[in-house]
């Protein structure tokens, strides 16, 4: 079959206008797709065809016909031998975007396959979206979700991101520096976690650029006079490594390699150091022919240069998550210059620069591919366990940033298999990691053998072990801690059900109790009567509006009240002397009501609940400053009262003047624990203008108040306690 080429005839407009494009064009037919058979290059020469049409009469902002854009994206997908499907669907990609050509045209004239790339690349336009960040946010979760069913959607993005960024000279400032930070922020690391060397550091450069263009300007300078003056000792190091392997019988590939201007940027800002005190601006690596070599050579070289300790990575045994294998020695190497060398196989390299796109470049049985493949498949699977638990749009882009973190660290389970963790990562973290109910019902860890607090973060190396039980959940301090978004999005979805079926819950007390107090022989309203109210008020679900009330969103009386009128009811206005019946507290209902941390109110205090928006009932004492003096709204308070069978503890907080002598505050605190109470936390300060005195704060645990009582009247016995008070925060 004769080669494709594209004629004059076939685009008049690129041959009297753009005659570079059609150069570009048969260039990609002919050579860049030169591993694909006959009949595919045909199909992407009537996929170039039909996008060219579609883009007929556009323009890019550089002046060139807008067909170059999807044409320089295939030709860059090509260096990782993607399939014509692929290639079609870049020079496709912004037809259903731009040019309204359907997804059911993309169909019938390129098949299934080709559509859905094309459709997971094109931007959700037609929804309306409250602002341009949730807007953004929609987009990037479907592109992500089209990426988990198809991995070439996210490889053609980057393509399309890439050349973007190389050709971002004529746009308006403010829109390559916002363009710049998206870049940085979301697709560079994309690129790193699949294993995009290339691109990812290119990404990094050209955002690095377009963020700070005059570090950019002056590093660029400084690097390219560094090149002429340390271009010998390169040299010399380069021939030093290539005699030293030859000597010890190993055959390799030696190479010097410039570091990206970004990474010595970051190296620069981390460290504190200016541009000359930045020595590894030049790395070195050693290709051979399998693992063993690998250590070999390195021994050769830690006898030819000393080793910088603690700077040895073994890459190999441990691969990063992404994949990348490779073993990272630090030498010192001459005039005291520290030298970073990178040891690994011909096809670890291969992996290291293309990551899983190798799987299309090299189509071997090789096990290294199908591991990096694995390792890929379980981040998208993770990527679909987020989208199932965030709230929205917005909450999955937030945890997808905190899992793209690219530094690591890797720890071990007790059965000793290794898990890879992000840089701060802790007990909870790592709960999570081995499965999502060994998260839930985590109380406690044990780190290499020895328990330790479940916000301990981990180090490289620990292994780690859980103790979890049956009742357990999780607790929302732990979201002040955890760094991974897959613990993050758990512990948010667990709570928000929980929150949910409890405000439910309270919420059908509290409507059970208005519609009482309004008609004390009331009968429930019936299915016919909540299937009115849920269409007046535009509600989903019983349920929902329960949980609206119990959340403090509606306000109970108000519900009831029109209940009872859809209901035929007649009712009399409560006057303001009427009380209605209280709903107990049992101080079990969890989240739905939360006990104010102003005045503490315990078992035993007169109580009146208050309705705080998103925060429920909040219990206050009765002669709590924040309620008093008409300062909040009097259809916001319900009563409240405590049930007779409360068995928890509640925290109060009380101050004890004591002499500033040794031994008071270790007999206060053996006093306390005799009598049955607990103490949550302690803090001391002498009494202001004289030191004989010391001022201590306890938040104390007890069950009521007399219990508060009896803790305070031995206290008072105490020779060293001369007055004590309980008080409000």
């Amino acid at each position: 079959m004769e080669p494709v080429v594209l004629a004059a005839a076939d685009v008049p407009e690129l041959a009297g206008s753009a005659p570079g494009v059609l150069d570009a064009a048969n260039r990609f037919l002919t050579h860049d797709t030169a591993y694909l058979r006959p009949e595919d290059r045909l199909f992407l020469a009537g996929a170039f065809k039909f996008s060219e049409a579609a883009h007929r009469g556009q323009m890019r902002r550089t002046g060139d016909p807008y067909i170059s854009h999807p044409l320089a994206v295939a030709s860059i997908l090509t260096a990782w031998h993607l399939d014509a499907q692929a290639l079609a669907a870049a020079l496709l990609h912004d037809v259903m975007e731009d040019t309204g050509v359907s997804k059911l045209e993309l169909t019938e004239k390129f098949g299934r396959h080709v559509a859905e790339l094309v459709d997971g690349m094109s931007k959700i336009d037609k929804l309306e979206f409250q602002s341009k960040e949730e807007a953004q946010a929609e987009n990037f979760r479907k592109m992500l979700l089209a990426m988990a069913r198809d991995l070439r959607v996210i490889l053609i993005k980057l393509a399309d991101r890439l050349h973007n960024m190389r050709t971002m000279e004529a746009m308006r400032e403010d829109k390559q520096k916002r363009i710049a930070r998206e870049t940085m922020e979301i697709y560079a690391p994309i690129a790193n976690r699949i294993g995009l060397n290339s691109i990812y550091q290119e990404l990094d450069d050209l955002s690095f650029k377009y963020l700070h263009p005059r570090r950019y300007d002056v590093l660029s300078k400084a690097l390219r006079a560094a090149r002429g003056n340390r271009r010998e000792v390169v040299g010399k190091i380069l021939d030093g490594i290539r005699l030293k392997l030859i000597e010890a019988g190993i055959d390799a590939v030696v190479s010097g390699r410039e570091k990206n201007l970004f990474s010595i940027y970051r190296k620069m800002l981390e460290k504190h150091l200016s541009f000359s005190e930045v020595f590894d601006i030049y790395g070195f690596r050693v290709l051979v022919k399998d693992v063993p070599t690998c250590y070999l050579a390195v021994g050769a070289l830690h006898s030819l240069f000393k080793p910088i300790a603690g700077k040895f990575k073994d890459y190999i045994a441990i691969p990063k998550s992404n994949g990348y294998q490779s073993l990272h020695t630090t030498l010192f190497g001459p005039y005291g210059t520290p030298i970073e060398v990178q040891i690994r196989t011909h096809e670890m390299h291969r992996i290291a620069d293309a990551g899983v796109a190798s799987h299309w470049m090299y189509k071997s049985g090789d096990e290294s591919f199908s591991d990096v493949q694995q390792k890929t498949h379980q981040w998208l699977q993770s990527l679909l366990e987020l989208q199932a638990e965030s709230g929205d749009a917005v909450e999955f882009l937030e945890h997808l940033k905190v899992d793209l973190f690219p530094d690591e660290v890797y720890v071990f389970t007790p059965k000793g298999k290794i898990l890879s963790l992000p840089n701060g990562a802790t007990c909870v973290d790592f709960a999570y990691a081995v499965h999502t109910d060994i998260g839930n019902r985590c109380i406690a860890a044990k780190v290499n053998h020895e328990l330790v607090p479940l916000r301990t973060k981990l180090k490289n190396g620990d292994q780690v072990e859980i103790v979890t039980a049956a009742h357990a959940k999780p607790n929302p301090s732990w979201l002040t801690f955890v760094t991974t978004g897959k613990a993050r999005s758990h512990i948010r979805h667990f709570l928000k059900t929980m929150r949910f079926e409890e405000s439910v819950l309270l919420g059908d007390r509290l409507l059970a109790q208005s519609i009482s107090s309004l008609v004390p022989i009331a009968q429930p309203p019936g299915d016919e009567i909540w299937e009115r109210w849920l269409k007046e008020n535009n509600v989903r679900s019983r349920d929902e509006a329960l949980s609206e009330i119990g959340l403090g969103k509606r306000l109970p009386l108000v519900m009831a009240k029109r209940m009872l009128q859809l209901s035929g009811q007649w009712f009399e206005e409560p006057t303001q002397g009427k009380r209605p019946n209280a709903v107990t507290i049992r101080g079990t209902e969890g989240m739905a009501i939360q006990f104010a941390r102003c005045c503490n109110p315990i078992p035993g205090d007169p109580i009146i609940g208050f309705f705080k928006k998103d925060q429920g009932l909040v219990i206050h004492t009765h002669d709590c400053p924040l309620l008093s003096g008409g300062r909040v709204d009097s259809d916001k308070l319900i009563d409240v009262e405590w049930d007779p069978l409360v068995a928890r503890m509640f925290d109060v907080p009380i101050r004890v003047l004591a002499a500033n002598e040794r031994g008071a505050l270790a007999a206060i605190a053996a006093t306390i624990a005799e009598a049955d109470a607990n103490i949550a936390s302690v803090a001391t300060h002498e009494q202001s203008g004289d030191e004989r005195y010391m001022q201590i704060q306890f938040t104390l645990q007890v069950q009521d108040r007399v219990h508060l009582a009896q803790v305070m009247k031995r206290l008072r016995q105490l020779p060293a306690v001369y007055r004590i008070h309980r008080t409000r925060t």
